[in-house]
């Protein structure tokens, strides 16, 4: 059975940690106008300034009394230090963008941290980190890169068919299932979270319709992901996605994130049992992994999300922790 419920996007105030302090021996993270960076990492310097792209699109609806971007002066008071990992990918995005309006400090695992200056504007760095690394390499992941994360949102991938995309060896088997296995290996016990997009019909891969898009392997490797997290001992949430719509806004600023609006699909419905078969708007997955990271009973556990059309539980914790409670197999 899944349950339904509809969504409008309102950004609650959260409050974010204190710094932890690094073990001796481990590379400390070096701050550069407002991120942070690892010290081998010397190819990203200098100050860059905010990029603000005026596109216009019809995928977005801009709705300025739902959304306004909260003072860069606020500091972060949460006790949460989010990883982000894919955080300039067309969910992750939006995952960041939202748990900045929510004043919840974050670190994002980045490929090119230019892509957050261009996505995400100059941030405090009490409330935004980034660190240079791939997860498709091990030896990107050190120890520093956790130090003081609470919990971990992971939000990588890549195309199901070949594509552009697919350049520089960005393959279904390279990112879904070898980049999440070394994230997962590097991760810490402390974690009170973590959360993984994945996908719909990842059990189903050998039947049709899946086995088309599982020519590439793309489920099978999703799949090999998820167990691999599943079996790592680490508090975990699963979060699989129908196909993704609204999005990626990858050319847009900051403030035109926030305002982006799922349209008329609001409506949220969450299964379980790899059952679901539909859309889901990349708005609702991000709203899901935040809510999903602080209600206890969704820990160990992999859902299902679609969306439709109709009203839906925005940030309201009520409505998302019904949601999830009532989601059946």
């Amino acid at each position: 059975m899944a349950t339904k419920l509809s969504l409008t996007f309102r950004f609650p105030v959260e409050k974010s940690p204190k710094p932890r302090k690094s073990k001796s021996g481990v590379p400390q993270l070096n701050c550069c106008n407002g991120y942070w960076f690892s010290k081998n990492n010397s190819g990203f310097r200098g100050q860059l300034s905010m990029k603000v792209n005026a596109v216009q699109d019809e995928a977005i609806q801009s709705s300025n009394s739902e959304t306004t971007l909260l003072s860069r002066t606020i500091p972060p008071s949460s006790s949460k230090l989010v990883l982000v990992v894919g955080a300039t990918g067309g969910v992750g995005q939006l995952v960041v963008a939202s748990l900045l309006n929510r004043n919840i400090k974050s670190r994002l695992l980045l490929r090119d941290p230019e892509k957050a200056i261009s996505l995400f504007g100059n941030q405090d760095e009490e409330k935004l980190q980034v660190v240079k690394g791939d997860t498709r390499n091990p030896a990107d992941l050190d120890p520093s890169i956790f130090e003081g994360v609470t919990h971990v949102i992971c939000c990588t991938g890549t195309t199901a068919f070949p594509s552009k995309r697919w350049d520089g060896d960005n393959t279904p088997e390279r990112v879904d299932w070898e980049g999440v296995r070394n994230l997962v290996s590097a991760l810490p016990s402390s974690l009170k979270r973590v959360v993984l997009v994945s996908s719909v019909g990842v059990t189903k891969f050998n039947e049709l319709p899946w086995s088309i898009m599982n020519l590439f392997g793309v489920l099978k490797y999703k799949k090999k992901g998820e167990d691999f997290l599943c079996e790592s001992g680490l508090p975990f949430t699963i979060i699989r996605a129908g196909r993704l719509t609204d999005g990626p806004y990858t050319s847009y600023d900051l403030n035109t994130l926030l305002k982006a609006t799922a349209g008329q699909r609001r409506a949220v419905v969450i299964g379980q049992g790899d059952n679901l078969v539909g859309e889901v708007s990349r708005l609702v997955v991000a709203e899901a992994c935040i809510q999903a990271m602080d209600i206890e009973f969704t820990e160990g556990k992999i859902y299902e999300i679609n969306s439709v059309e109709g009203e839906g539980p925005g940030t309201d914790p009520e409505k998302w922790e019904q949601l999830f409670k009532t989601a059946r197999a």
